[in-house]
């Protein structure tokens, strides 16, 4: 733990703004996180049992000069992870990401769920 001008930074913590949205079109799920500052080498995109997408990363503590006075740290550093589980209709064999500006995009393409009619049986009398 490193110790700044009574602020104490702990390594582990948790990188509280990996905040992502998540949008249904007609034709996939589309998530975007919001990940400044994180090149695309410290992120990492999964599929964990066939439902299941996961997204961690880490941000690295900034290196420290002992000439450096801080005067605020504010930005948060370490690990962090999300999940979430997707629907039936999700094509988990054919997720694409792509990072630009800080925004990780992911791209979870939807299958065509063929509407089952309603079918009611009667039953006979007699």
């Amino acid at each position: 733990m490193v110790i700044l001008k009574d602020f104490p930074i702990n390594e582990t913590s948790t990188l509280v703004n990996a905040r992502v949205d998540w949008k249904e079109t007609p034709e996939a799920h589309v998530f975007k996180a919001d990940l400044p500052g994180i090149k695309k080498e410290e992120v990492k995109v999964e599929v964990e049992d066939g439902r299941v997408l996961q997204i961690t990363g880490e941000r690295n503590v900034e290196k420290e000069d002992k000439n450096d006075k801080w005067h605020r740290v504010e930005r948060s550093s370490g690990k962090f992870t999300r999940r979430f589980r997707l629907p039936e209709n999700a094509k988990m064999d054919q997720v694409k990401a792509a990072m630009e500006n800080g925004v990780l995009t992911i791209t979870v393409p939807k299958e065509e769920v063929a509407k089952k009619p309603d079918v009611k049986s009667i039953e006979i009398s007699g």
